[in-house]
């Protein structure tokens, strides 16, 4: 398998010293942002590389020696946002993304399917959790029509630039389990998007990311090792879908979503946290997981995303990379 790392966790330096970082946990990818909620920060050229192979080829001359090579594009955001400004912005990072990683020779862009409103006019995005009334119903076929649209164009792109776009299958959107998935390539009929396995909002789910890569077999482009942590005594109380999330002042560091949307601060007493490798399940778990993604694809990109607040930004990738290189080294033993 291909390990690397999304690079969103060292946005606080040049690219020159994320790869040194990656290289030092020992990890020989990189998963580059490329817009959506977060800028393109490692990628200042993005818009000549698109015209230009002097810039192109300037950029990639930076990964040189490294022993680090680039694992997929990242354009993670909300393509469908029923705010227009947010909502085009997106669209507009996703269609570059996929021209770009066929500058780059990439053949993966990872984003998410999006979350439209819940009714024209509207200009925040609706969630159905349980749709267990008939309006509920009413909201998801409007929802699904307009997802049906953008991600049938979006296909036909991506085949066109011979780049497969994966869905991360993330909550408060559209598509965030196996039977999202199989709606949104039956709606479309899409040949070019299938998944991002992120195993972390699965497992918070309380799905089986190994059971759901068994099912969705071919369909699963791309992965994301990240941990969960349930929190026993907070769980049982408030369940997975808890929402005691404080709004952060202006005065306070957040990060901005696009238009005016941010991140809030999370809950203090967690159902759940992410973590890093090994704290939420061992590392014969992960041995397991990589196993599975190998029964579709040897070759397949696996990238660690670090979101652990717990633990520094080295310290963090390099426990979650010692656990993935360590499980890695336990599947090919066993191959």
């Amino acid at each position: 398998m291909k390990l690397g790392l999304y690079n969103a966790i060292f946005h606080d330096r040049s690219l020159p010293e994320a790869l040194q970082a990656i290289q030092d946990a020992g990890l020989t990818g990189i998963e580059l942002n490329t817009g959506g909620f977060l800028p393109a920060k490692h990628i200042p050229t993005f818009d000549d590389i698109l015209e230009s192979d002097d810039a192109r080829d300037e950029f990639l001359g930076q990964f040189e020696g490294t022993g680090v090579d680039i694992y997929g594009l990242n354009c993670n955001g909300n393509p469908l946002h029923p705010n227009k400004a947010i909502r085009d912005k997106h669209a507009e990072d996703v269609r570059r993304s996929i021209r770009l990683a066929e500058r780059l020779g990439q053949t993966r862009v990872v984003t998410m399917s999006g979350l439209p409103g819940g009714e024209p006019d509207t200009r925040r995005p609706n969630w159905i959790v349980n749709a267990w009334n008939s309006a509920a119903l009413d909201v998801l076929d409007y929802q699904w029509d307009i997802a049906a649209d953008f991600w049938r164009e979006t296909d036909r792109l991506a085949a066109d630039h011979g780049v497969k776009v994966a869905l991360e299958l993330h909550p408060q959107n559209l598509v965030f389990n196996s039977a999202d998935v199989h709606k949104l390539i039956e709606l479309t009929g899409a040949t070019n998007v299938g998944v991002e396995l992120d195993a972390s909002h699965l497992f918070w789910q309380q799905m089986e990311p190994i059971a759901v890569i068994d099912h969705l077999g071919e369909l699963i482009f791309h992965a994301a090792a990240k941990d969960v942590r349930i929190n026993k005594e907070w769980v049982q109380l408030n369940g997975v879908l808890d929402n005691s999330f404080r709004r952060l002042d202006p005065s306070e560091e957040r990060t901005n979503l696009g238009g005016d949307e941010w991140a809030n601060e999370w809950p203090q007493n967690s159902a759940w946290d992410f973590v890093a490798l090994g704290k939420g399940h061992d590392q014969a778990y992960w041995t397991e997981f990589l196993r599975a993604l190998h029964r579709v694809d040897p070759e397949m990109l696996v990238n660690i995303e670090h979101e652990d607040v717990e633990l520094g930004r080295e310290e963090g990738v390099k426990i979650a990379a010692d656990v993935l290189n360590a499980a890695n080294d336990a599947l090919e033993s066993s191959l």
